[in-house]
Order: structure tokens, then sequence, then C-alpha cells
């Protein structure tokens, strides 16, 4: 029997209008499940159970007395520990907001509340986002549902796990070097980097910069239309939420329902590295396996990619704007305080000048306009989300794929960071295992603005492939989990040492 926790978004929204699920029922399960189960993975990280209680009984009531409901009423969300929430405890991840209390929500969470989502609890992430591995010294480690001894990725490491658990049946995310997708791709589940400005976010310091955006993770795709079509607003307070004076750009239609594509009518290129990226042999040939199994949907299929050169030095030089521009005050009243991928990022952004920032924007904009070039002849891209399959969590970063070294501590997340330079809309689709058992990822990238083409293509080709067990979404031993010894007990859990 299915649990509550379990159902899809969709589905579980459908059956709650029918007046056949509770919200306080599906609440419970929720809560049920990750008091089983997350003292194996470490996913969710503060919670407010009455606060969410009374949530879901006040949604309750209103399915009973016939009133409107909202896209989401009902549904409980976790919420990525980068994300103010009111009067639940948001840290980022450092001991320097251990106890911060939020008086005020993100947008982002007041529009899910306004769409009648209930706020359950907070999901891990790095300390500040820092780096694709779910660690910080507030919380301790993440794991990876599949093998919890593993690297869950990040920064929206707590998101992916806890979907992939069933802890909640909707999370969000943020991208800036792939922080959604990479555990989207580790974890087996979807997730989805917008176009900058499609999820506004007035939090960011940097207004103007693209590289950093929010975006939807689920379980499955039309679960992740419906939370991006709540997410997706016109709100002024992100200068890049694009709008035209009293008229609205996007509408949640834009989104969800998903209109049907033919995929047969689409020309597709394959990269496996984007020209530059370290992608580990053993993602080349197990990306080159499962193209096999699916090119024929596509009208044509080329192995082909946009010029990315320079993309390492334009992303290294730009993503130091946002760390300086976040960090610079704690960087010299609190540094010792500062964990170690703070510390590399700030040291190196400090040796930056005015000419290298210069030099690395207008690159972006050569590289922008080269990808421009290049789907003049193509739909879509697809890669492989992530350049390695999961290594232990206990590795901080990978210092070398296949036996070469990395360039940067970030380096392996080129295959996410190739399109955020240049600001492309991409998802990571679950795409059966590796072969370590693992989850693999499949990037799916869209044109520029091609936000809902890209959610209909991720769409068709899950329902394409949902039947084939090499190629359907991966799910973790629910029942090994409960009996999982807690992370908390492996070595190195907490901090980084």
């Amino acid at each position: 029997m299915t649990e509550p926790c379990d159902l899809t978004a969709v589905e579980a929204r459908r059956l709650i209008g029918r007046r056949a699920l509770s919200p306080v029922e599906l609440l419970e399960s929720c809560l049920t499940r990750i008091d089983e189960t997350d003292h194996a993975v470490n996913a969710v990280v503060a919670r407010d159970d009455a606060a969410s209680r009374a949530a879901a009984k006040a949604a309750e009531q209103m399915v009973m007395n016939g009133e409107e409901l909202g896209p989401l009423h009902g549904l409980p969300v976790g919420i990525k520990d980068l994300t103010a929430t009111k009067g639940l405890r948001t840290t980022w991840g450092s001991p320097l907001f251990r106890d911060h209390v939020p008086e005020e929500d993100h947008s982002l969470v007041a529009n899910i509340r306004a769409a009648g989502g209930i706020i359950a609890g907070k999901t891990n992430t790095p300390e500040f986002g820092a780096g694709a591995n779910t660690r910080n010294a507030v919380y301790g480690a993440t794991g990876n549902p599949f093998d919890p001894t593993k690297n869950a990725a990040g920064s929206s490491g707590g998101s992916g796990v806890a979907l992939a658990m069933g802890q909640f049946p909707l999370c969000s995310g943020s991208d800036m070097g792939g922080s959604l997708r990479n555990p989207a791709a580790f974890n087996g589940i979807v997730g989805f980097r917008p176009t900058p400005g499609a999820v506004p976010d007035e939090e960011k310091k940097l207004g103007w910069s693209g590289l950093g955006v929010q975006g939807p993770m689920a379980r499955n795709v039309p679960d992740l239309a419906l939370l991006m079509s709540v997410m997706s607003t016109n709100q002024a307070h992100d200068p890049l939420a694009t709008t035209i004076h009293n008229k609205r750009v996007r509408e949640p239609g834009d989104f969800y329902p998903i209109q049907p594509i033919d995929l047969g009518g689409l020309r597709v290129a394959i990269t496996p590295d984007f020209g530059f990226a370290p992608t580990e042999q053993h993602i080349r040939e197990v990306f080159a396996d499962k193209i096999a199994l699916l090119k024929h949907h596509f009208r044509s299929a080329d192995i082909a990619t946009p010029d990315c050169t320079g993309t390492d030095d334009a992303f290294e030089v730009l993503r130091s704007t946002n760390f300086v521009a976040g960090h610079i005050e704690k960087w010299h009243t609190a540094r010792d305080k500062l964990g170690p991928n703070i510390v590399a990022n700030m040291t190196e952004a400090l040796k930056y000048t005015i000419a290298d920032v210069s030099r690395a924007s207008a690159l972006q904009t050569q590289l922008y306009q080269r990808w421009q070039e290049f789907f003049r002849d193509y739909d879509v891209i697809l890669s492989p989300a992530i350049t390695i399959s999961p290594r232990p969590w206990t590795e901080l970063f990978p210092k070398e794929i296949d036996g070469k070294p990395t360039r940067t501590y970030f380096h392996w997340l080129s295959l996410a960071y190739a399109v955020t330079v240049v600001g492309h809309p991409a998802l990571s689709l679950p795409v059966g295992r590796d072969r370590a058992g693992m989850p693999f990822g499949l990037q799916i990238v869209g044109p520029r603005g091609g936000d809902a083409t890209v959610i209909r293509v991720a769409a068709a080709l899950e329902e394409a492939l949902a039947n084939d067990p090499r190629t359907r979404r991966p799910v973790p031993d629910i029942i090994g989990l409960k009996a999982a010894p807690p992370i908390s007990g492996m070595p190195h859990f907490m901090g980084f040492n």
C-alpha cells in the first residue's frame, strides 16, 4: 500500500481537492517518514511541527468548508536552509547564524504559503551554499540515500535527499554552479535551474548578476512544473524579473499543466563534456549507454557542443564577485568562524582586479553570443548532469578525476556552470543508475528563455523512459534506511575535519 508521503505532489493535491486525502494525514505521513529515516541521512535540519500541524489543520478545514484552494493546497514543502522562513530557524549552514529566526519570509516562501503549501521543515546545505558537498558546522553532513557514506551533492543536498526519501513531495533549491542540478543527479530526483529572474530573489546581494537563481525540485517533472508555476512571478524587487509595465510576462499556465511536445520534431546536440569539463570515463560510458537508449525519440541527435572556450576563467572570476559582495564583512570581522570553502573563495576573490572582472564579463558576453549561434541548429542539448559518480562525503571535494588534478574545488561542477555562465535554463532528469549502482542524471539544456521548453522535453522523456528499468527513476531502500545506523555516528560527521 502506498503511503501518503510517497504520492506524487500532483496526485496528492488531486486527492485533497476531492476530499479523499486530508492535509493532516499527508503531513503526518511526511513527519513519520522523517522520524523513521532521517537519522540515516540528516536531510531535514529544522522543524516546527506544531506550526505545520496547525497549518495542515487549517488547510483541512478550508477543504471541508468548500473554499477555493490554491495549487499547492495542503502539500508539505521543504525549504532549503539558505532561504528565510518566518518563525523557523534559518542558519545558512553557518555557526554565525546558528540561532537565527527570520521575522519575514523570503518572497519565494511567501508565494508557496499563498498557494496553500505548508512549510514543514528546512533542508540541509553547505555553509552559505559554498560547495557541492552538503556538510557544515551547524548540522553536520548529509548522506546519499542510496549509500549514506557517499556525497548527496549540494548545495541543495538536503532537498534532494528529502525528496528521494519521500520526506516531502516538493522542495525548494538554488543554483549557481549546479547547486540544485547536482543533488538532483546524485539522489535520483528532478531539479530545474530556471532562466535568471524567472523565480525572483530579492535577497541577492548583486541583483543584476544572473549566476545564482532559485528553482524547484521534485520527484518527477509534473510535480516540478506545479511548483515552478507558483515560484515564477514578476516581482519587482528582483531587477532580473523581466516585466513589461502593467503586464505579466510569465503566467502560471506557462509551466503547468505541461503542454505536450513532439520529441520526434527536435534536433538534439549531445555532449559528454561541453569540450572542456573533466568528465570521468565511467560517466562518459554510462552517458553513451543512456543516449543509445533514448536518441531514437528525436528527429536528430548529433555529437556537438557550443564553443565554451574560456568558461572556467569567466565563472571563476564572476562567482568571486558574488562571494565578495556576500561575505566581505564577515571576512573582516569573523574570519575564524568561516569554513574552508568560504575561506578559499574569499582568498581567491580578493586577488582579482577590476581588469579581471571586466575581462570575465566581456568573455561571458562572447560565450553567450556563441551559444545563440549554436542554438540556431539545435533545440536542446543533452549532457551528463555531473562529471563523477558519488564519492564518500568525507572527501570535501574531488581533488582529481581519473588521475588528473582538478583546477579548483568546484571544477568538477563544470558541466553545470557551463550553462550557468550563459544564463540558459537547464534541468537534471534521473535516468536510471550508473555502473556503481548510484543514480545518474541527464542534463537537458534549453534555448535562451526556453524554460517551458525544457520542462516539456523532460516530461516527454520521463514518460517515454519510465517503463525501462535501465532508465526509470531509481528509488532508495526505505526499509533498509529505517534500520541503518545514524549518520551522526560516522567519523567526521560534524564540521570539516
